[in-house]
C-alpha cells in the first residue's frame, strides 16, 4: 500500500506558527488573556489625552506554567496572541524559523550552547539545568562536577532541536542525541573534559569560589532531606510493577539515589526520558544505560547507527514513545523554571495505571470525565450543548502526544449552495453535487485553530479530512468524511471522532483479523498504511498483548460461580433488582440523564466490599453511547426516582486499578479471590430531547401534547374501530388515546426500537390491566406491540381503519420517507392516515433568528434562515410547499385525498405552524374479502408484547 509521499512532503513544508508550538508543548497550560487598549491622542495640549475613533487595539498576556509575557499592541487579537507566544519561545530559547539552519551551522550552534553549559553565567541562572550542575558539585571524589549527558539530552530543548537539525533520527534515538552531545563536547578541550566510555562531561577548570558560594547558598536549608514515592517497572513482564522509595539527602545528587535503586555504582551511567504528561511535568523514567551503547562510543563519540543490545522494557516504553532498556523507575523529580529547590512529587500506582489507561482513545474520554467504569467514547457527536467531557478534536490530539505523533492535520472543504427552492431541499440534507466548487482550508496543529477558521457564509456545507503522522512525517492515517455539516466546528469534530472510533476499537482488540480491520477502516471513511501504522504501535501492542494474557489468565475475569447457569447473560448483566416506586416518567432516546452512582468489587457471598468509584452526579445523553452498555440498558428501564442494583463481569484489570485510591493493596485481594463488580445507580431526572425543550419553551400545551391531542381527536370523530401507530415510540399516543371513550377495539404499535418498545409495553399493561378503574369506558379488546420497520410490509396490519405517524419520517432518509409513503398507501391501505413532520419554516422562531419580511420571495427566505434542525437525528425537515408537494403527489398517486393542517402557530401568520400535519382519506370502500385471503401472506414483523381483555398480556421481551 502506497504511503502517501506528496502528503508527507505538502506537511513538511508547513511552518508551524508560534502559537501552534506553545500548544504542543503546553497544551491547555497556556493561557491567552486579550486585553483592549484605548488609542489616544495628545489633540495639541500637553498632559490632555483625548480617544480617538478607529479599530480597537490589542495587547496579549501569555500565562505558561513557570512565567508570562505580554505582547506588544496590534489591530488584530491573533496578532497579538502571536506576538505573546512567539516572546514566550525566545524565553523558552525556542527560536523557529523557516529557514533552517544546514547541518554545519547546527553543530556550531550545538558546541556554542555545550560551552555556554559550562560558563560562570549559566551555574547562577534559573535554568532547569543548571540546578543539575549545581547538584554536581555536591558530589564526592571523582564525581565532582561530573554533569551527566543524559542530564543534557533531556533537559534543554533548545539543544535537541538543534540536534534534530543534524539528525531527524534524534527525536526517537536518545542514544543517538547523546552521541551528539558527547561529540560536541569533544571539540571543546579547553573548557571541558570527556572521558572514553563515560556518559558525562567535566568543566576543565574549577568555577570561581564566589560563583560557586552564590550559587550554593541560594539552595533551600529548610530540610535535609526529602522521602518521595516512585514506581519501579521491571523489564520482564511476568514481574508486577511496585511503588519504591527514593530517600534523597539534599547534600548528595539525586540522580545518584537513583541509580543505587536500579543497581548502579552512580548516576552518569543512568538514562533519561523526555519528560511524560503535560509540558511543565518533571516526570520521567530512568535506566540503566545498556553496556554494548558504552561499549561502542568511540573517541570521537559520533555514531550514527547507534548499536543497542538488551532487553526492551515495553511497559516502561510506552509512556515516553523513547525505547527503554532493563528495569527502569519512574519518578517526579527534577529542576524546573520557578526556583532552584529540588521540585519533587509522589507517583502512585493508581496514577500509574491511570497513564495506562490515557494511552487508549476510550480512557482519554474516561479520565476526562472522571468517571473510569461508567463513561465510554460515545458513538456520535451530537452537539456541543449535548457532548459532555473532552471535545473530540481535543481527544485526538492528545492521544496524538500521548504515542509521540505529530499534531493531527484538519482540511475543511466548504461548498455554496445555490438560491433555490431545491438546493434547499438539498441544503437540508447536506448532500450537494461535485460540479460546485470547493473552497479549501488547511489546519494544522493547534488547539485554537477552530476560532481561526474563516467562515465562507451561512449558506455552506462543510466536510474535514483528518491526518495522521509520525514525527518523521511518515502518513499513519487518513479520514476523508463524505458528510457534510452546517458547521465547520462540527466537521472537524466528526472527523475527529470517526478516527478515534477506529482507533478504540483497534486497541480493544488489536489481533483482529487483518481483513476485518480493514473493512472498519473503510466503514469509517478511513484509510490506514499498515506498516506506518503497526510501526508506530507495535510496541504498545505487544504491551497491551501481556497485560490481556496476564488478565485472562487471572482471577480478573473469572465471575462464573456466581451465577447457578455458570453463564453470564447476553447483556452482561445478572442480580438486577429494581427499587422505588415507578413513577411513570421514562427516559427517550436523545434526552439529557442525571445520575447517581457507584461501583464496587464484590465477592462472591457479599463478604467483601471494596468501593471504586462514585458520582453524585452524572449526565450522559441517552443512545449516544457514552455509558458502558450495562448501565444504559438498566437506566433505560428505569423511571424517575428508581434505584437499581446490579452485576457485571470485571472490565481489564487497568481500569478497575486505575479507579481504586489503594491500587497497592487492591492487587493481592484480586490475585486470591472471585469478584465482581457491583452497580448501584439512582435516576434523578431526565431533560427531554433538544427538541422537546425548544417546543416546550414555546408552547403551551407542548407541542408534542398539541399533536398527540389533535390525532386522538381525529380518531375519535371517525369512528375507527381498529388503529395502527407507525413508529410508535414509547407509546404516548396509544397510552393518551386510552383516557378517552372512542369506538376503538383493537390498537397496535410498530417501531424499530426495542428500548421504546419496553417502555411502552409497560405502560400500555398498567392501563389495560387496570381497565375499570383506570379506562371504564374504553372497548379496547386487543393490543399488539410489534418490533419492524415501517417501510416493510406486514400484512397483519392492512386495512387498519386509522394510521397515525407523528413525527416519524424526518428521522428517515428522504427516500426512505417516500418510499414510506408509498408503501402505506399501497399495501397497508387504511381508511385514514395521519402524517405529522416539523416545519423548517417555523426553526426560525424556535431558535430566536430574525423573520423576514413576509413580502420577500418565498425561495429567498427560506435560503436567509439558516437554521439547524430541531433534533440532531432527523436527516431532514421539510418547508411548507416541500411536504405540500409530497403529500399531494402521494395522495395522487394511490387514490387518497389529502387535507393539510397542523398544529403550533397558525395557517394565516408566517410561518405557518410549527408541526404540518397531512390527512390523507382513502376514496375507495374498503374489501374486507381482500384483507382476508392476504392475511398470511407476509409476517415481517415480530410481536414484542400483546394484550387481550381474556388472556391478559404476554411478552418477548
Amino acid at each position: 500500500m502506497e504511503t502517501g509521499g506528496s502528503s508527507t512532503t505538502a506537511v513538511r513544508k508547513l511552518s508551524l506558527t508560534p502559537k501552534s508550538i506553545i500548544f504542543q508543548k503546553f497544551g491547555k497550560e497556556a493561557l491567552y488573556i486579550v486585553e483592549e487598549v484605548q488609542d489616544v491622542a495628545q489633540n495639541g495640549c500637553p498632559g490632555l489625552a483625548i480617544p480617538q475613533k478607529g479599530p480597537c487595539l490589542y495587547r496579549c498576556s501569555l500565562q505558561l506554567p513557570d512565567f508570562t509575557v505580554s505582547s506588544g499592541i496590534f489591530k488584530k487579537k491573533k496578532d497579538a496572541e502571536q506576538s505573546a507566544a512567539e516572546k514566550a519561545l525566545e524565553k523558552l530559547g525556542i527560536h523557529p524559523s523557516t529557514d533552517d539552519p544546514s547541518a554545519e551551522e547546527a553543530s556550531d550552534k550545538l558546541i556554542a550552547c555545550v560551552k555556554y553549559f559550562f560558563s560562570d553565567e549559566f551555574l547562577s541562572s534559573l535554568h532547569p539545568l543548571s540546578g543539575h550542575f549545581r547538584a554536581a558539585l555536591r558530589r564526592d571524589g571523582d564525581l565532582y562536577g561530573s554533569v551527566p549527558t543524559s542530564v543534557i539530552a533531556a533537559c534543554d530543548s533548545k539543544l535537541c532541536n538543534i540536534c534534530k537539525l543534524i539528525n531527524p533520527k534524534v527525536e526517537t534515538n536518545h542514544f543517538l542525541l547523546i552521541s551528539y552531545i558527547m561529540s560536541a563536547a569533544t571539540r571543546l578541550p579547553e573548557f571541558v573534559v570527556t572521558s572514553e566510555g563515560q556518559l558525562s562531561i567535566w568543566r576543565k577548570n574549577s568555577y570561581p569560589p564566589e560563583i560557586i558560594e552564590s550559587s550554593l547558598f541560594q539552595q533551600s536549608d529548610t530540610v535535609d532531606s526529602i522521602c518521595i514515592t516512585g514506581m519501579h517497572i521491571p523489564c520482564s513482564v511476568e514481574k508486577e510493577v511496585q511503588p519504591v522509595t527514593l530517600n534523597i539527602s539534599l547534600t548528595e545528587y539525586y540522580l545518584d539515589v537513583i541509580a543505587r535503586k536500579l543497581g548502579l555504582a552512580d548516576g552518569n551511567k543512568v538514562m533519561i526520558s523526555r519528560t511524560i504528561g503535560k509540558a511543565s511535568s518533571e516526570m520521567r523514567l530512568y535506566f540503566a544505560a545498556p553496556k554494548s551503547y558504552l561499549m561502542d562510543q568511540s573517541s570521537d563519540f559520533v555514531n550514527d547507527k547507534v548499536h543497542i543490545e538488551g532487553l526492551l522494557n515495553s511497559r516502561a516504553s510506552c509512556f515516553c514513545g523513547q525505547d527503554i532498556y532493563g528495569d527502569a523507575i519512574l519518578a517526579s523529580i527534577g529542576y524546573t523554571w520557578k526556583s532552584k529547590d529540588l521540585f519533587h512529587e509522589d507517583i502512585t500506582l493508581q496514577s500509574y495505571y491511570r497513564m495506562l489507561v490515557n494511552l487508549m482513545p476510550s480512557g482519554i474520554y474516561k479520565l476526562s470525565r472522571e468517571a473510569i467504569l461508567a463513561a465510554e467514547l460515545p458513538v456520535a457527536f451530537t452537539t456541543r450543548t449535548n457532548w459532555r467531557g473532552s471535545f473530540p478534536r481535543e481527544i485526538l490530539s492528545t492521544f496524538c502526544r500521548q504515542h509521540w505523533l505529530s499534531e493531527p492535520v484538519f482540511s475543511t472543504s466548504s461548498i455554496s449552495l445555490k438560491a433555490s427552492s431545491e438546493t434547499s431541499r438539498l441544503d437540508k440534507k447536506l448532500k450537494v453535487s461535485e460540479s460546485v466548487k470547493q473552497d479549501k482550508e488547511c489546519v494544522s496543529g493547534g488547539g485554537t485553530a477552530t476560532n481561526d477558521l474563516k467562515s465562507v457564509g451561512s449558506e455552506s456545507a462543510f466536510k474535514c479530512e483528518v491526518k495522521l503522522f509520525s514525527k518523521s512525517q511518515d502518513l499513519i492515517l487518513e479520514c476523508s468524511p463524505k458528510e457534510f455539516y452546517k458547521k465547520q466546528s462540527d466537521s472537524i469534530q466528526n472527523a475527529s471522532l470517526k478516527v478515534l472510533s477506529w482507533l478504540n476499537q483497534y486497541f480493544k482488540d488489536p489481533n483482529m483479523a487483518s481483513e476485518k480491520l480493514h473493512y472498519s477502516a473503510s466503514v469509517l471513511d478511513i484509510r490506514f498504511y499498515p506498516e506506518n501504522f503497526f510501526k508506530k504501535f507495535s510496541l504498545y501492542l505487544s504491551m497491551l498483548n501481556i497485560q490481556q494474557s496476564e488478565t485472562q489468565g487471572g482471577n480478573f475475569l473469572r465471575l462464573n460461580s456466581m451465577n447457578t447457569q455458570n453463564t453470564m447473560p447476553e447483556n452482561g448483566v445478572c442480580c438486577l433488582s429494581t427499587g422505588g416506586p415507578d413513577s411513570g416518567v421514562y427516559p427517550s432516546n436523545g434526552c439529557l440523564l442525571f445520575i447517581s452512582y457507584s461501583v464496587s468489587l464484590v465477592t462472591e457471598g457479599g463478604n467483601m466490599k471494596e468501593l471504586l468509584e462514585s458520582r453524585e452526579e452524572f449526565e450522559f445523553e441517552i443512545g449516544s453511547g457514552a455509558v458502558i452498555p450495562h448501565v444504559e440498558a438498566v437506566v433505560t428501564q428505569m423511571s424517575i426516582g428508581q434505584s437499581a442494583r446490579f452485576n457485571t463481569e470485571l472490565p481489564i484489570q487497568e481500569l478497575i486499578l486505575s479507579a481504586a485510591d489503594d491500587s497497592a493493596r487492591l492487587i493481592p485481594l484480586l490475585l486470591s479471590k472471585v469478584w465482581w463488580l457491583e452497580y448501584s445507580i439512582s435516576l434523578l431526572r431526565t431533560t427531554e430531547p433538544p427538541e422537546d425543550r425548544m417546543e416546550q419553551a414555546f408552547f403551551s400545551p407542548p407541542l408534542s401534547k398539541q399533536r398527540v391531542e389533535y390525532a386522538v381527536q381525529h380518531i375519535r370523530q371517525s369512528s375507527a374501530t381498529t388503529l395502527v401507530d407507525f413508529g410508535c415510540g414509547s407509546g404516548s399516543l396509544l397510552d393518551s388515546i386510552l383516557d378517552y371513550p372512542t369506538s376503538l377495539e383493537k390498537v397496535v404499535g410498530v417501531d424499530i426500537s426495542l428500548k421504546s418498545l419496553s417502555r411502552a409495553a409497560k405502560i400500555l399493561h398498567s392501563k389495560l390491566s387496570k381497565k375499570c378503574d383506570v379506562v371504564p369506558y374504553n372497548d379496547v379488546k386487543s393490543a399488539v406491540l410489534y418490533d419492524g420497520s415501517i417501510t416493510v410490509f406486514d400484512s397483519r396490519l392492512r386495512g387498519f381503519n386509522i394510521g397515525t405517524c407523528l413525527e416519524v419520517i424526518e428521522h428517515m432518509e428522504e427516500d426512505e420517507a417516500c418510499n414510506f409513503g408509498n408503501i402505506v398507501l399501497s399495501y397497508f391501505q387504511p381508511r385514514i392516515l395521519i402524517v405529522s413532520t416539523p416545519n423548517y419554516e417555523y426553526n426560525v422562531i424556535l431558535q430566536r433568528s430574525s423573520l423576514t419580511s413576509q413580502d420577500d420571495d418565498p425561495d429567498e427566505k427560506i435560503q436567509s434562515q439558516s437554521c439547524k434542525f430541531r433534533n440532531h437525528d432527523h436527516k431532514f425537515e421539510w418547508t411548507r410547499e416541500q411536504f405540500n408537494s409530497w403529500a399531494s403527489e402521494l395522495a395522487a398517486r394511490h387514490n387518497y385525498s389529502v387535507e393539510f393542517s397542523g398544529v403550533g402557530g397558525s395557517v394565516d401568520i408566517e410561518p405557518g405552524f410549527a408541526s404540518q400535519i397531512a390527512v390523507f382519506k382513502s376514496r375507495l370502500p374498503p374489501e374486507e374479502d381482500y384483507y382476508q385471503k392476504v392475511e398470511d401472506l407476509a409476517h415481517n414483523y415480530k410481536v414484542i408484547w400483546e394484550w387481550d381483555s381474556n388472556n391478559e398480556s404476554r411478552s418477548s421481551l
